[in-house]
């Protein structure tokens, strides 16, 4: 079972009102109404909206003035603040005894409060399977025993399901990178002409393949057979205009069946999308 630590007793009370196993319950949800409709379709119920959230501190780390590299201080504490807002929601999502999270978002809020204060949270659906065509033994949550989480939307998570394909989990990666500025000579040498610059060019592309591999480990550990929806963010927050967050994002999927195979060419929604 997940650990509840951090989810806090208001928390609690509403998720005991929610759980699975309670016919009186009366379940919550972000998702549209097409969304709502679709997962529906799919076999999943919504059982209630979760919630984790962490407020963080995030410190700071000089970068060299002339050098590309990577801020692995700024880098730590970025992906543990959403590690832990991301486990927490899956702590109320085990306590009502669902075996996924659809749409789940991450958001991030610097709080005019505290300079270097950012609340990080992780919101999306709880689900139970309840009519889910699957085979007999098969279970819905991870290697990790963890229910499993996607952002992908009501209509991609219906359309994945019927390909053949479950959700494992969201996988991410990030990476905080100070870009080199340029000297004054190198500025002079470009003024009206077209040409790239090197140093710029490798800055961003290193930050990108660092943030890719790490979403990448995380969807090995799952034993994914690949990553789908993902986005691959530059996130400037406020660490000026030489220092930015690069973040991946994407959900990690296997297939349902060991015989699987994609029995039409095209898939068409039942519903228009939002």
């Amino acid at each position: 079972m997940t650990s509840m630590d951090g989810v806090p007793d208001d928390a609690m009370r509403r998720l005991n009102q929610l759980k699975a196993d309670n016919p009186q319950a009366i379940f919550t949800s972000d998702l549209s109404v097409n969304e709502f409709l679709l997962v529906r379709e799919a076999g999943f119920r919504p059982l209630g909206l979760v919630v984790g959230s962490s407020i963080y501190h995030v410190g700071y780390q000089f970068g060299r003035w002339s050098r590309n590299m990577e801020l692995d201080v700024l880098s730590q504490a970025m992906y543990h603040a959403r590690e832990l807002a991301m486990q927490r929601m899956e702590a109320e999502a085990d306590a009502l005894g669902a075996d996924g999270i659809v749409a789940v978002r991450l958001e991030i809020d610097f709080k005019e409060f505290g300079r270097d204060l950012a609340e990080f949270v992780a919101i999306g659906t709880a689900v139970k399977a309840d009519g889910a065509d699957v085979p007999a033994g098969f279970r819905w949550r991870n290697n990790k025993n963890l229910p499993f989480t996607s952002d992908l939307s009501g209509q991609d998570f219906w359309t994945l399901l019927q390909a053949g394909y479950a959700p494992l989990g969201m996988t991410m990666g990030t990476c905080v990178y100070h870009v080199a500025h340029q000297r004054a000579m190198q500025k002079l040498g470009t003024i009206g002409v077209n040409t790239e610059i090197p140093q710029f060019t490798e800055a961003l592309y290193d930050a990108r393949e660092l943030a890719m591999t790490r979403m990448q480990a995380e969807a090995e550990q799952l034993e994914a057979e690949g990553i789908v929806g993902v986005q691959l963010l530059a996130l400037p927050h406020q660490w000026g205009g030489h220092t930015t967050e690069f973040f991946a994002v994407g959900t990690a999927i296997r297939p349902i069946r060991d015989d699987h195979r994609i029995a039409t060419p095209s898939l068409v929604l039942p519903l228009t999308d939002r």
